[in-house]
């Protein structure tokens, strides 16, 4: 009976064999472990005479990012899998196509991305993606709306929110998002520059009270099948595609937390270049593109949200007037709040973001880092008074100077 092992380069070239109708049965392979995430062993695998290529992505029994003292569920490879088949059948090419699942072995063989840049990467060096916005608005939209009571019928939505309970993976976000940060940890490494607010942010406690009340939301509202980390790092870029990958925390969960994610994420990066970008000029001119990309995805969100509303919904409330309002209003407070926590987990949290941590002068990083501490704790705080997407940029335009 087969068994599950931990691939290497070799195994994972002789596992790539014999799938079928993937390579000839003569084709000379090549492997390459390419993973530098937290969780996973990722493989490429190249037929050298036709070019062509496939990614195996294995779950190890661990987190990668601790060792085996932190054991994790192999379950999750298939809420992967089958979350990638839920986003494509909806939004057809935002994500990566999944050739095959193999639950012995926690792997999903799927489509390379190689032409593709992770994201993050690419706003560190200041490029621009003219289509991103649209691309990940619409993708918002129909993947939250479409795995939702508004367009299920209520037994099915419930057996979705079964068929992708994902009680391990969930308990990783509720502790280093919503828990560890604002408790010293030996977890919680930062840079010593930063002591202080620190220090400030965990005696804050209206500040704690209300990320508790965002964990409450995370914790109980089965609102739609979300992606679960949806940052920059989990986002495959070129100036005209944009691919989603690894939603091995998907669940169904609150629909800002997904939009939060990206909010949350380009923010960062919008703090990191405080050290990354010297020149005041082009500093300021690229700050203004990523506030310009966050209006502009809440835009094309919105717009297609309420288009499905109109021509999807299956819930007959729906057509109660202002009802579509209070709920995208709602989804834009949470996801204020969900960026808030996002940003200060990843500064003061385990596991820190490439848009930070490759800055080399550690005062350029601290002044970085506070400045997106001091933008996440007010995103946190001042949640409920934002009624529009302008009102999240205006803050964070006042909080710059």
């Amino acid at each position: 009976m087969l068994q599950y092992q931990a691939l290497n380069e070799y195994k994972a070239i002789n596992y790539a064999r014999k799938l079928r109708n993937m390579f000839k049965t003569n084709a000379e392979l090549v492997c390459e472990e390419i993973g530098d995430g937290n969780l996973n062993l990722v493989f490429r695998i190249t037929d050298k005479s036709s070019e062509k290529s496939i990614i195996i992505k294995q779950a190890l029994p661990y987190a990668r990012v601790v060792g085996e003292a932190w054991p994790l569920t192999l379950e999750r490879a298939r809420i992967e899998s089958q979350a990638l088949n839920v986003q494509q059948s909806i939004c057809p090419g935002f994500v990566p196509i999944v050739y095959l699942y193999d639950s012995t072995m926690a792997l999903t063989v799927m489509e390379d991305l190689s032409s593709h840049l992770i994201m993050r990467k690419g706003l560190v060096t200041r490029e621009c993606y003219p289509h991103f916005a649209c691309h990940i608005g619409t993708f918002l939209a129909r993947t939250l709306y479409l795995t939702s009571d508004l367009a299920l019928p209520s037994q099915m939505k419930k057996e979705k929110v079964v068929q992708f309970s994902n009680p391990e993976m969930c308990n990783i976000s509720e502790n280093l998002i919503f828990t560890d940060p604002y408790f010293a940890s030996e977890t919680n490494p930062f840079n010593p520059l930063i002591a202080d607010k620190v220090v400030e942010l965990r005696e804050n406690n209206q500040l704690k009270l209300e990320v508790a009340k965002l964990k409450e939301g995370y914790l109980t509202h089965a609102q739609a099948l979300i992606h679960g980390d949806l940052h920059t790092g989990s986002i495959m870029v070129t100036k005209e595609s944009t691919k989603v990958i690894d939603p091995e925390f998907a669940f169904y969960g609150p629909m800002g937390f997904d939009i939060g994610a990206v909010i949350g994420n380009l923010l960062i990066s919008f703090a990191s270049h405080e050290g990354h970008t010297i020149d005041l000029q082009e500093r300021m001119d690229y700050q203004a593109y990523l506030l310009t990309m966050i209006e502009q995805i809440w835009t094309y969100f919105e717009k297609e949200f309420r288009d499905l509303w109109e021509k999807e919904s299956k819930e007959r409330m729906a057509v109660i007037p202002g009802f579509v309002d209070h709920y995208l209003l709602q989804i834009l407070v949470d996801a204020a709040g969900y960026a808030g926590c996002k940003m200060i987990r990843r500064i003061i949290g385990l596991v820190h973001v490439w848009d930070m941590e490759s800055i080399d002068d550690p005062s350029l990083r601290a002044k970085a880092e506070k400045l997106a501490l001091s933008i996440g704790k007010e995103l946190v705080l001042e949640r409920q008074q934002v009624q529009r997407i302008n009102d999240i940029t205006s803050l964070v335009r006042q909080l710059t100077g």
